[in-house]
Order: structure tokens, then sequence, then C-alpha cells
């Protein structure tokens, strides 16, 4: 934890039996001060304790998720050692679509599905947009939002609980499956769920569909497989590695765009700026009258 909300060894020095006495000493007008002092100070040495146990319940939660991760990667890592899941490229899925007539489950959420999908595709997400609307729910979707979703464009995603039960309403357990998301961890996520849910020809898209070119895989969609999984304001000025790479392709005509796109916004929070200003002293010159 990098900040304590208070120190506690001040907070200690205003309870102590010497002060406590100095204070009634003071008379009855300067006790009753001294009675809200230290009311004031219990007040704040339990918002201090409670700050630390939010930052503490805090770090615990962030540490376990990187211990899960840490596991799951271990037992992924495994799973396709052991042979269990099969690895496929982009190409060598597309590939065996074409030829072999292999079904590909795209489990990646409706955000990136929506923008690019491979044609034949079955889509059933192993996550999704959380939709809920109560308060949990909406601590998330404003921490996330806080953390970075504001930049990156990734929204708050919660586990789909009928995800297996989905698969097997769609697949026998002897369907030759192709699983593939927009990076290749989520699609790895599902293989474990279905390989523990008894299905046994399993084929992992391996980087998933934005390692994919344009040839590999038929698509369906208006944007390219890479630009599927970006979004928020770095997308908007054209400030990702997918849309880097595009513009050293595409060249000037491209980038010409995104510069716009910036002078545009820098031009728009400068009008803000000096708006709020006007407004400021529009607002102090009506108080004064």
């Amino acid at each position: 934890m990098e900040v304590l909300c208070l120190n506690p060894s001040t907070l200690n020095a205003f309870a102590t039996p010497q002060n406590n006495q100095r204070f009634n000493l003071l008379g009855s007008s300067n006790g009753f001060h001294s009675s809200k002092q230290s009311t004031y100070r219990l007040k704040q040495q339990n918002a201090g304790k409670f700050c630390i146990r939010a930052e503490a319940v805090e770090e615990e939660y962030e540490i376990k998720q990187v211990k899960d991760m840490a596991a799951a990667r271990k037992r992924w890592d495994s799973m396709l050692r052991d042979g269990k899941v099969k690895v496929l490229s982009p190409r060598e899925a597309g590939y065996a679509i074409q030829l072999s007539s292999k079904d590909l489950l795209d489990v990646r959420p409706s955000t990136e599905r929506e923008k690019a999908w491979v044609k034949g595709s079955t889509w059933i997400p192993i996550f999704d947009v959380d939709d809920r609307m109560d308060a949990g729910a909406l601590s998330k979707k404003v921490s996330n939002f806080a953390m970075g979703g504001w930049w990156s464009g990734v929204p708050t995603l919660s586990y789909h609980m009928q995800f297996v039960s989905k698969v097997q309403e769609k697949f026998p357990k002897d369907s030759d499956l192709i699983v593939a998301c927009q990076k290749g961890l989520r699609s790895l996520a599902a293989c474990e769920a279905l390989y523990n849910a008894g299905y046994r020809n399993l084929f992992w898209v391996q980087g998933g569909l934005e390692a994919a070119e344009e040839e590999d895989l038929e698509r369906e969609g208006p944007q390219p497989f890479k630009f599927a999984g970006i979004g928020g304001l770095s997308a908007f000025l054209g400030w990702t590695d997918q849309q880097r790479v595009a513009a050293a392709k595409e060249g000037w005509g491209y980038r010409l765009v995104f510069s716009a796109r910036l002078l545009g916004l820098v031009i728009a929070v400068d009008a803000l700026f000096i708006g709020a200003q006007q407004l400021g002293h529009y607002l102090q010159e009506l108080k004064l009258h």
C-alpha cells in the first residue's frame, strides 16, 4: 500500500492521559471544545482505519487475481503440452474450415464480434459485456473506466454462466471444434471448460483472430480482424499498435484522418476550457450584483 490515509502515531498522541488531564483543567467552556476535538479525532481515526482496510482489501484482490491468472496459465500450458487441445495458426484454422468442414466457435464478447467475424462461425461468448445495473456491477464499471477503460474502450465483462450448456445444445461432444477469441487467452479458458465437460476434439487458434491476415480466414463485418479488439479514445486518435502498423502500410492519407481528429479534440477541449472560464466570470458577476 502506497498511501495511508492518516498517520496512526499522530492519532495516538491525541489520546494520551496527559492530554486528557490538561483538557479537563481548562474549565467548562474549554472542556466542551476539547470534547468536540476528541470526537473529531476519533472520527479521523476511524476514517483512517477504514481507508487502510479498504486499500488492504483491494490489494489482496489484485494479488489474488495475479495468482489466479498464473495458476490458469500453468493449467493451459499443461493442457497444450499434453495434447489435450491441438494448436492451430490462423492460416491453418482457415484451411481446416475449408477442407475438413470443422466448426469455428467464436467465444469473443459482443463488442468484438459485431466488428468482424469468420463467415459461418458460431458465436457463444465465454465472457460478455456486463449489462447489470446493481451496486456491485456499477462499482466495477466505474473502476474499469477509471483504470483505463476510457482509453482502451474495453468494457466490463462477466463470465457467461451458461457457456458450456449453450455449446452442448449446438455441438455434440464428438465434434471437431476450432475455438477462437481475439488474442488467444479467453479461447484457452473456453477450451479448458469444454475439455472438462467432455469435449475431446478441440483446436485452439494461437494468437487469436488478431493474429490472422485477411487472406487466412473468410471475414464478414465492417472492420478487419485486427481492429475488432480496439476502442476508446486510443482507437479514435489512431494510437493503437494495430493502427500504427496500418498507417505504415497505408501512408499519409490514413494518418491525416487521425491527425484531423486530434486537432479537433484539442480545439474542443480549448473551447470547453474557455467556456468554463467565461461561465465562472458570469456567475461571479451575478453574485456581486
